[in-house]
């Protein structure tokens, strides 16, 4: 199995080194990750960037979107699977989908026609800087078993038959399920709790999520990949990348009556 490895951390990350090195395991891998921190810059991608060669693979001055453009376009063209990660941070929820860096790494994938993972890990925390904290790497021990186990077995299973990704969040392994790990198939949570607030002269914006979550006390319904993470259930959520369409009658009505007017 030959892997592309990426990431929105940057290539000198704890979570990309653990997974480096454990899929190293299961085949030829290839790493091409941003040279510096590319959080949620979302799909932004580049004109041209910068390659240079690093002790993991390569290193690319730009987003995790260039890195996959990179890779799958001239530097591992052949590659059987894109995994992304680990982040240090959970993507959870319908509406960090386009926002995560590391998610649209994988969403940038499947436009080349090849199966991608996208791995997180929860670190609980109500008040947690994540530019501060640096996730240690026995913290990263289920999100690795969970990746390796899905990247060893899903592509022969048929998974990515129906699915053109996998969104995959790990809870730290101190919050794992203690009657046994498992792994619950998920949807994404569609709880918004984004809110806006002034001090001063600015607009500060906060997901009140995290202290809910921290608090082990959320609204999201059983079934959701928030729910699954906090209950200490590692949350696999089989998605697809293009935009669904959906024609129904009111657009189509609101589309025939263009030009009953004067023109313009």
């Amino acid at each position: 199995m030959d892997v592309l490895l990426t990431n929105d951390d940057g290539i000198e990350s704890t979570g990309l080194r653990v997974l480096a090195d454990a899929l190293a395991d299961l085949g030829e891998v290839t790493v091409v990750a941003p040279a510096e921190d590319q959080s949620a810059v979302g799909r932004t991608l580049s004109k041209q960037v910068t390659v240079t060669e690093h002790d993991l693979g390569y290193a690319v001055e730009g987003t995790p979107a260039d890195c996959v453009v990179c890779g799958l376009g001239t530097l591992c063209p052949d590659v059987d699977l894109v995994v992304s990660g680990c982040n240090q941070g959970a993507n959870l929820g319908e509406y960090v989908l386009g926002r995560s860096g590391t998610i649209s790494a994988a969403v940038e994938a499947t436009f080349f026609e090849t199966p991608a993972i996208a791995v997180s890990l929860y670190i609980p925390g109500r008040d947690l800087d994540f530019h501060e904290y640096a996730a240690r790497e026995s913290e990263y021990a289920e999100a690795v078993r969970a990746t390796t186990h899905l990247v060893d077995g899903a592509l022969d299973s048929g998974v990515f038959e129906e699915a053109d990704y996998l969104n995959v969040n790990a809870p730290i392994p101190e919050r794992c399920n203690e009657s046994a790990p498992s792994m619950a198939v998920t949807h994404p949570s569609d709880v918004y709790e984004m809110g806006a607030e002034h001090e001063d002269d600015a607009v500060v914006f906060r997901d009140r999520i995290w202290g809910l979550m921290a608090d082990g006390d959320i609204p999201d319904p059983g079934g959701s990949d928030r729910r699954a993470v906090v209950e200490g259930r590692v949350s696999v959520s089989p998605l697809t990348a293009p935009h669904t369409t959906h024609r129904h009658d009111a657009l189509d009505s609101l589309a025939e009556t263009y030009g009953d007017g004067d023109p313009v």
